[in-house]
């Protein structure tokens, strides 16, 4: 009996943690944000950006929730690497869109 009362205390535990402790950047940036705080909508940005960048490219854009200007100065550069990336945050925000409207 106390094998099964662990088991079942510590799933209720593990279930009860798994949102906040399993969610990505861009989740977490989403619902610290001024405009976020949806858990379903933040987790499905999430969800699209886990489909269209890489974990790097996932960090980068967290930041932009916080620095509106960090994703203008990306996207006014004129380097390849940042134009590339640019190209990688545009998909992601048509898959966002797409994914998560409605």
């Amino acid at each position: 009996m106390k094998p099964t009362l662990f088991a079942a205390a510590a799933a209720a535990l593990f279930s009860a943690m798994t949102p906040a402790a399993f969610a990505g950047p861009i989740e977490k940036a989403c619902m610290a944000s001024d405009r976020g705080g949806d858990r379903s909508l933040c987790g499905c940005i999430q969800q699209a950006a886990d489909m269209t960048l890489s974990g790097g490219d996932q960090r980068r854009a967290a930041k932009f929730f916080k620095d509106p200007e960090a994703a203008h100065a990306t996207w006014v550069s004129q380097s390849a690497s940042d134009d590339a990336f640019w190209e990688r945050y545009k998909s992601f925000g048509q898959t966002a869109e797409a994914y998560c409207a409605g």
